[in-house]
């Protein structure tokens, strides 16, 4: 456990999400078992072999901004319009007055990953540069034709730091501020990270999460050739199943999840409302993709939050609905909690909104929070038939209510990083 006074505590959730774009709608899916994942309809899937995914539907950024904010919309991908528009969402959720706030104790940690550029801005440039031989790019051509055709600004639409950089911009938050590229356990680095800086008396107030959106041509097509998607689309509201012996692979999606994160004492003194505390994180490196790893950065987690697994009401599992990296998870976390007396019940809420990449961590998290906030912990969709190489105890059917005070997030990438989050209901 931290041995500074200064403790961490979550006073405000934001989340946008294929099946809720604030934490109430996103808790009432959960809660009655509503699937966000469904045929893409932003654009034409006819050539993709996946034509699914957890797509938000009439999301417009325009609507969580005032006028001198939107002015910024030109320059940002959709990936950053959602880190902007959920970040306004945690703030209103947390009630702060940000003219009380010291901007330069105000922070913002975000999460962030590849942005795909959309097609219509490197068409024409392409185009130029490689009718002449297709497959094969004309470098002279490219310099002389290509790249004039390129908006001047292309690139900043698409620089994963941007999403906190304009977050930022726009709440004149003048405080410690980064970015993490870390794909999947991305958003949950960003809150360890955040949760120590404000222990250490380095900021009073952070917005921190991630964002993501896989669902483009571009990245639709990248995600059909070189990863693993479920081809159950004759039924996508069944294609995720996580830990299911019938899974076949993880289910895109996109959205995203920003929390208010706040020292205790900062949020006493203007009478906030506090969900949860940050009392434990860890992280570490599964090199061999084994589990060791993954068990190594969970039982750094619970050392620092001074607790052991049977302290653990559940576990918000990472959950990928892959056929290898469901297993090594799911070994993990028998390593941890296998010894204890009465199963540790593992919920897994990628089955609800498929893998929203680097947005992942902070908006599953908002699940477990508002599972506390409420006292029932929402089950794992499609989880059926059991797979005995994962053996946890996987909650499923229906809502179990909280029984502790502590729960774990854990996140991971398929190329072994790792972390986990523990929080605590106060």
């Amino acid at each position: 456990m931290a041995s500074s006074s200064r403790r961490a505590v979550i006073t405000g959730i934001g989340v946008l999400t294929p099946i809720g774009l604030d934490v109430n709608s996103f808790w009432q899916s959960l809660i009655s078992g509503k699937s966000g994942i469904k045929p893409i309809q932003g654009f034409d899937t006819s050539g993709l072999p996946v034509r699914f995914a957890g797509e938000i539907v009439g999301f417009e950024a325009k609507r969580y901004l005032d006028k001198d904010a939107r002015r910024g919309l030109k320059v940002m991908a959709r990936t950053i319009q959602l880190a902007v528009a959920c970040a306004q969402v945690a703030l209103d959720d947390s009630k702060i007055d940000k003219q009380k706030l010291d901007p330069t104790r105000f922070g913002v940690e975000f999460g962030a990953g590849l942005i795909a550029s959309e097609l219509e801005e490197l068409a024409e440039a392409a185009r130029l540069c490689t009718n002449c031989q297709p497959g094969r790019v004309d470098l002279e051509k490219w310099g002389e034709q290509g790249l004039p055709n390129i908006q001047p600004l292309w690139m900043l639409k698409y620089l994963p730091n941007m999403l906190a950089c304009h977050v930022s911009i726009i709440h004149n938050a003048q405080g410690p501020n980064n970015t993490i590229t870390e794909s999947e356990v991305a958003s949950v680095q960003a809150m360890g990270e955040a949760y120590r800086i404000l222990v250490r008396d380095q900021a009073d107030f952070f917005l921190v999460g991630g964002a993501d959106s896989r669902i483009n041509p571009l990245s639709m097509t990248r995600q059909c050739l070189f990863q693993t998607l479920s081809r159950r689309g004759d039924d996508p509201t069944k294609a995720c199943r996580p830990f299911d012996r019938q899974r076949d692979g993880f289910v895109v999606g996109e959205g995203a999840g920003v929390l208010a994160l706040e020292e205790l004492e900062h949020a006493k003194r203007r009478g906030a409302r506090i969900y949860a505390e940050v009392v434990g994180f860890g992280a570490a490196f599964d090199r061999d993709l084994s589990g060791a790893g993954l068990a190594r950065a969970i039982r750094a987690a619970l050392n620092d939050a001074g607790i052991g697994p049977e302290d653990v009401d559940h576990v918000n599992a990472n959950g990928f609905s892959s056929v290898t990296c469901d297993v090594w998870e799911a070994r993990a976390l028998q390593e941890v909690f296998g010894n204890c007396k009465e199963p540790v019940p593992v919920t897994a809420l990628k089955s609800y909104i498929g893998n929203l990449g680097a947005g992942s961590g902070t908006t599953e998290l908002a699940g477990s929070l508002a599972a506390l906030e409420h006292g029932l912990v929402p089950p794992t969709l499609n989880y059926e038939e059991p797979d005995p190489a994962c053996p946890i105890s996987v909650l499923s059917g229906s809502a179990r209510p909280v029984q502790k005070s502590h729960v774990l997030k854990v996140s991971f990438t398929d190329v072994g990083q790792c972390a986990a989050l523990v929080c605590r209901k106060m």
